[in-house]
């Protein structure tokens, strides 16, 4: 997990350095371990509301492919400058009226040890063609706790900012 001075910093290099033709507004920043992910909002295409919601999406789907093309080696410029500083990968994305895109995206292989009974879930979430592999149910499975938890993973982790708070005020504070 990566610590509140961390993000902050990041966030302030990450708003020096971009372009602020990009997006409308701030960046939005996800951070861990490995990846630091970059999602700007884009000005969506102006249509007439009589337009239909293929249309539209197809509009929007234009408009993020224009914007990766035209910004593709000033993205790497600041990605290459950013992983360098931060010692992480970086990802970036757009979001654009009702579509969003993330361009690249770090898959980072994680050990685990799972006993039969968790193995038989993967399984049959493969059998079932839900997943083409373990690895494919394990990351679903992931995601499927991640939507129906948000509000108890967001608790766990303010209560984590808190106690890295506790900590940094702690008697071995180096200034």
């Amino acid at each position: 997990m990566s610590t509140k001075t961390d993000t902050e910093r990041v966030r302030g290099w990450v708003t020096g350095r971009l372009p602020g033709e990009w997006f409308e507004g701030e960046p939005e920043l996800t951070i861990d371990r490995d990846e630091i992910l970059i999602v700007g909002r884009l000005k969506a295409p102006e249509q007439g509301d009589d337009v239909s919601a293929a249309e539209r999406s197809a509009a929007e789907e234009g408009r993020i492919k224009q914007f990766r093309e035209d910004t593709r080696e000033r993205r790497i410029e600041i990605a290459r400058e950013l992983e360098h500083a931060t010692r992480r990968k970086v990802a970036w994305g757009v979001d654009c009226g009702g579509s969003r895109k993330v361009f690249t995206s770090l898959s980072a292989p994680v050990m685990t040890r799972l006993r039969q009974p968790e193995r038989q879930v993967l399984d049959t979430l493969v059998d079932a063609g839900v997943a083409r592999s373990r690895s494919d149910a394990l990351g679903w499975c992931v995601k499927l706790v991640s939507q129906h938890a948000d509000t108890w993973l967001g608790d766990l982790r303010e209560a984590l900012t808190k106690v890295e708070d506790v900590r940094s005020a702690g008697p071995d504070k180096t200034e």
